[in-house]
């Protein structure tokens, strides 16, 4: 007669669960706000700083490189260093997303 009711209970469990990931993985996205990888191109010439977030934080160009008057080259290293980065900040933040998940991809969540 009453056979839903456990089921209930079963729901009430997995909306708790659901509740904490969903703590957790703002506490994760903070965290990642806060880390930071490179991205260097050109044997450092330019270097590029991302944050868990797949935002850049800053770009370093060496001064031998803008004085080489090839603003084409200059360009290429600074987007080669800028993807770097922002390929490490994905596997970063793919790597915490796995911790948080067990290895479970979910999708929308994990890339």
């Amino acid at each position: 007669m009453f056979k839903g009711i456990g089921n209930l209970g079963n729901l009430g469990n997995m909306m708790k669960q659901l509740q904490e990931v969903q703590a957790r993985m703002a506490q994760l996205q903070e965290e990642l706000a806060n880390k930071t990888v490179e991205g260097s191109a050109g044997g450092g010439m330019v270097t590029v700083i991302a944050n868990g977030k797949q935002e850049i934080k800053s770009i370093r160009i060496d001064p031998g490189v803008i004085s080489l008057n090839d603003i084409e080259m200059l360009q290429d290293l600074i987007v080669a260093a800028v993807n770097q980065a922002i390929e490490k900040s994905r596997e970063m933040m793919a790597e915490e997303m796995s911790k948080l998940t067990g290895g479970i991809k979910i999708p929308g969540l994990t890339s």
